[in-house]
């Protein structure tokens, strides 16, 4: 006997929309539920909440939504709620646009309360881009317009929630129920990941930028690393697994994976970069740090002549007077060496080499002379310089310490915090930024930050920063 088209689709869907105080799941809240099921094509319960956050509402999401402390401050919390909400999403397929942001403060919340929440989601935005892939635009507005929906009260729960249900009751009528089922299921359809990771790990990963950990047996760290595009990144690990053997080496060894939201690029290398040296993961080798960085400098009363220093000995930390950063004595000196041969510089006049009489260079015609005064020691002085100032370091721009603004596309602002090229820490809130500068001991110099701000300045022509007071004296390890 032949299944009905209409069996095969959703017979309860709880359309729901939430407003919160961000963006973010993990720093934000929800202010207000707003729930309309439906059931076999008829709209039979709606219902909203306003909630208090226990906090305050951000002025622009007051302006935004409408939604303003006063109005919350009566309302129940979220624990107030939690079993009714539950109770309505029961049984039902939860559609929300972009879903995977409703879901996620859901997620977070009951969690707050050590419940699961284990609704499968329908991402209404990704189902009308699947129905109408001509169409550019797939926001609520978009929606409202192309279908001549109405909505009485725009940016509210139940306002957006009422326009969600009125929409899929549009579909019902002018699309088959084939090509509906088609459609669901392709949204629905979620990235195969290892088995032993937790059901409904997939619609938890957030969008935006942060750091990952891949851990193993007893939270044994196996992989850190960072992206823009967290959920992208997480899943491509476990794309490639049947092409590279260290991904396949990862999906069977991963037990659980945790990840940390950042506000931006910034943050999430600065993060990746502590954690990696911090916990050593088996499977990462760049940023892992070891041995004793050092830096050189041209000897202050011999300029044919270079020094290396071990960073812990610069008193007044790297400058412009410093020449490169190496994880050891012996890298800096293979780096002197590959520019030496390819200047006709002397390693002995450089302080590189050992014995008497001319240098092993000059026998094989990479050196000029300056081991047996055929160049004089200014001109081998000149020469090293000139060959030495693609690899000069840069002075810290700054007067004293400074925190860099970084915001995400909510508005959420994180301030990490740099002072002389050493990262001291990352701030959410202003009283956090003093305590960061006035905090011993400070962190060490590292090799990677300096390259990363580095990097961050000399890309940012238009730089977010403010000046903070200057702390204690860095202290020599």
């Amino acid at each position: 006997m032949d299944v009905p088209d209409d069996a095969a689709l959703p017979r309860a869907i709880a359309f729901v929309d939430l407003e919160t105080t961000g963006g973010n799941a993990a720093h934000h809240r929800i202010i207000e539920i707003g729930i309309v099921r439906v059931v076999d094509d008829a709209i039979v319960e709606e219902w909203s909440a306003l909630v208090d956050p226990e906090c305050r509402i951000p002025p622009s999401i007051q302006a935004f939504t409408g939604i303003s402390d006063a109005m919350v401050a009566s309302a129940p919390p979220f624990a107030a709620l939690a079993a009714t909400v539950e109770e309505k999403l029961s049984g039902a397929l939860v559609a929300a646009h972009n879903a995977r942001f409703d879901a996620s403060f859901l997620r977070r919340e009951l969690r707050r309360l050590g419940r699961p929440f284990v609704a499968k989601t329908l991402c209404t935005v990704k189902l009308s881009r699947r129905l109408a892939p001509h169409e550019r635009r797939h926001n609520l507005d978009a929606l409202i317009e192309r279908y001549g929906l109405e909505c009485d009260a725009r940016h509210r729960a139940l306002g957006d929630a009422r326009v969600l249900a009125d929409w899929w009751l549009r579909l019902r009528r002018e699309r088959t129920a084939a090509e509906l089922t088609a459609a669901i299921d392709a949204v629905l359809a979620a990235p195969a990941l290892p088995a032993q990771l937790p059901e409904g790990l997939v619609d938890e990963l957030p969008e935006g930028p942060g750091v990952y950990r891949f851990l193993g047996e007893a939270d044994a760290p196996l992989y850190i690393g960072k992206s823009r595009r967290l959920r992208a990144r997480i899943l491509a690990h476990f794309a490639a697994e049947h092409r590279e053997p260290k991904e396949r080496r990862l999906a069977q060894q991963v037990r659980r994976i945790d990840w940390r939201e950042t506000s931006g690029e910034l943050g999430a290398l600065l993060t990746e970069a502590a954690w990696i040296k911090a916990q050593q993961p088996v499977y990462n080798r760049r940023l892992r740090g070891g041995g004793d960085a050092v830096t050189c400098r041209i000897a202050a009363d011999r300029p044919d002549r270079i020094e290396v220093l071990a960073l812990t000995d610069l008193d007044d930390g790297v400058s412009s007077r410093c020449y490169g950063l190496y994880r050891s004595p012996r890298e800096a000196l293979r780096a002197l060496t590959e520019i030496a041969r390819a200047h006709q510089l002397c390693l002995k006049a450089m302080g590189l080499e050992a014995g008497e009489g001319s240098c092993f260079g000059h026998a094989l015609g990479r050196c000029r002379g300056a081991c047996i005064g055929r160049e004089s020691a200014a001109l081998h002085g000149v020469r090293l310089q000139l060959a030495l100032a693609s690899i000069r370091l840069k002075e810290w721009p700054f007067p004293g310490p400074i925190a860099l603004r970084e915001r995400d596309p909510d508005g959420a602002v994180e301030w990490h915090v740099v002072d002389r090229w050493v990262h001291l820490g990352t701030a959410r809130a202003d009283e956090e930024l003093a305590a960061l500068v006035a905090a011993v001991p400070r962190p060490p110099f590292d090799v990677d930050v300096y390259r990363i701000l580095a990097r961050h300045l000399e890309r940012s022509p238009r730089l977010d920063w403010i000046a903070l007071p200057a702390g204690p004296a860095r202290r020599r390890a």
